[in-house]
């Protein structure tokens, strides 16, 4: 599948499709900005068409923030998950710990980034809790 474009560069179809999924949603969107730039178009679908021929849908958010919700502790594994809980919110104390995790479910963390919600996810998970994130 390989397209000639001016000169002899050559566009290989199932190699920006591999690049591609190897990349983030921020910087696919980037270049599809990039692209509507140069080539004077845009990718976005008619309204009509998107909502079938209705109002028009909300466009999608990326979510860049995520809530650590705590949804159960298993009565064997809560001394382990009160330890991840004190490793993964800073500051708390041992009181407070325990209450969260008898309280379950409870958020540990709120508006945390991706990084931080998922480390914290498999850090509890590990301890032995079950965790969502929001």
């Amino acid at each position: 599948m390989t397209t000639r474009l001016k000169g002899n560069m050559a566009l290989d179809k199932a190699k920006i499709v591999e690049e591609l999924s190897n990349a983030t949603l921020i910087e696919i969107a980037e270049l599809v900005k990039t692209l509507e730039e140069k080539l004077g178009v845009s990718a976005a679908m008619p309204v009509a068409a998107a909502t079938g021929g209705g109002a028009a849908a909300p466009a999608a958010e990326i979510k860049t923030t995520f809530d650590v919700i705590l949804a159960s502790v298993p009565a064997d594994k809560k001394i382990a998950v009160i330890k991840a809980v004190r490793e993964v919110k800073a500051g708390l104390g041992l009181a407070d710990a325990k209450a969260l995790v008898e309280g379950a479910p409870k958020p540990v963390l709120e508006g945390a980034q991706k990084a931080e919600a998922d480390a914290a996810k498999k850090k509890l998970e590990d301890a032995g809790a079950k965790v969502e994130l929001k």
